[in-house]
């Protein structure tokens, strides 16, 4: 049993290496461009690209990604939001750009992530000694399992999050256009009542001059 979890603890930690990410949070300024980096060492190796607008305008921005050698890889303008994997065909730095240069006022808020996961064969990997090929195939395809289970929630708080955010900022968003209408009815109605005094008075002034 503890060859067992020495072959298990061991099969995590490979697997655990063989992936790595950046995730993280940030604010665009107007007419502001922001480029992030990932380094690729293997080819052939998978990328995962995610970001979505959480707050700042239309909930939109636009973006490209660059290869190594200067192709674009993808571009788009005013996306909300983005899940997209491609494969490192070259080795070397990938680039990662958002571009918020569009908005003159509004600034915007980016969640996003990057990944980097290198393919390799099943067959290089560790084992223990009395392990058996059957024992290290069943510890990969649970742990196989329980990585995709786990990037399956992962994605789904994401998307719950943003559409949290969003929806929050469409409830102070209609907030802000109610207290701003309440305010411009209360002056346009002190207005016609100042208005209606100023008549009457008129009119009274009026008929005592008629008397005279």
């Amino acid at each position: 049993m503890s060859q067992l979890r020495l072959a298990l603890l061991s099969l995590l930690t490979y697997l655990f290496s063989l992936a790595s990410s950046t995730a993280l949070t940030y604010k665009l300024v107007p007419n502001e461009k922001a480029c992030f980096f990932t380094q690729v060492d293997q080819q052939g190796a998978k990328i995962a690209f995610y970001f979505a607008v959480q707050s700042g305008g239309s909930f939109d921005v636009d973006y490209t990604v660059t290869g190594p050698n200067g192709r674009v890889i993808m571009e788009n303008s005013k996306e909300r939001q983005l899940d997209a994997v491609f494969t490192a065909k070259e080795t070397g730095e990938y680039t990662f750009c958002f571009n918020n240069e569009m908005s003159t006022f509004a600034e915007k808020m980016v969640d996003f992530e990057i990944a980097v996961e290198n393919e390799t064969p099943s067959a290089l990997l560790p084992s223990k000694q009395g392990t058996s090929p059957e024992q290290t195939s069943a510890l990969e395809e649970s742990i196989m399992k329980v990585s995709r289970d786990l990037s399956t929630i992962n994605r789904n708080q994401k998307y719950f999050r943003t559409r949290e955010n969003r929806n929050f900022s469409t409830v102070k968003s209609t907030e802000s256009r109610v207290f701003n209408f309440s305010v411009v009815e209360s002056g346009l109605m002190v207005c016609m009542a100042g208005l209606q005094v100023f008549i009457v008075r008129f009119f009274f002034q009026g008929a005592r001059k008629g008397y005279v």
